[in-house]
């Protein structure tokens, strides 16, 4: 038996990483106002770092509306060990992290995908509004060159093909 009605536990869940950065900054702030110098140093590396938590989660939240991952949508996505696996009805595919070449924004049949193209000329399609979709932010984050601000920014876009990052040719292609 739950005291907490289901709506209001999703909304905490959803912002728990900002509600526990705002504890963790409260808690600098109380360390800065004890004085003392091992308090005050205390205080301003709680600081810091809940403010640096801070915004990851609310880069993540972000991410999240703008996927509509708050309101799932067909198949699931699934990311375990530099692996991301769509599973939609009937069908279902999967792209090493390390392996892909591109990734965009596309629409497809009216609705907003990731497309994700790899070395070997495959891609794989995810509909921006799957569910678990809001875990992709993390595994593109490692992407390298990838700007947080352009990852945003297409998935708030709501219309066009949106290309968002490319990997470099390594040094031995750009030889030949």
């Amino acid at each position: 038996m739950t005291f907490i009605r289901p709506k209001a536990l999703a909304a905490l869940s959803r912002w728990r990483e900002l509600i526990a950065a705002g504890g963790a900054g409260a808690g600098g702030l109380w360390l800065l106002a004890q004085g003392g110098v091992l308090p005050t140093a205390l205080g301003a590396v709680a600081v810091a770092a809940a403010a640096g938590l801070g915004l990851t989660a609310l880069r993540r939240l972000r991410f999240a509306a703008g996927s509509g991952a708050l309101a799932a949508g067909p198949g699931a996505v699934e990311v375990v060990e530099g692996q991301i696996s769509w599973f939609g009805p009937g069908i279902g595919d999967s792209a090493a992290i390390d392996d892909l070449a591109a990734l965009s924004v596309v629409t497809v049949a009216g609705i907003r995908c990731w497309r994700l193209d790899q070395a070997d000329g495959r891609h794989l399609l995810i509909p921006l509004a799957a569910a678990g979709a809001d875990r992709l932010f993390d595994a593109f984050s490692v992407l390298p060159g990838m700007d947080g601000g352009l990852l945003l920014a297409a998935v708030g876009r709501r219309e066009g093909a949106v290309m968002v990052w490319r990997r470099s040719r390594p040094a031995s292609a750009r030889l030949r």
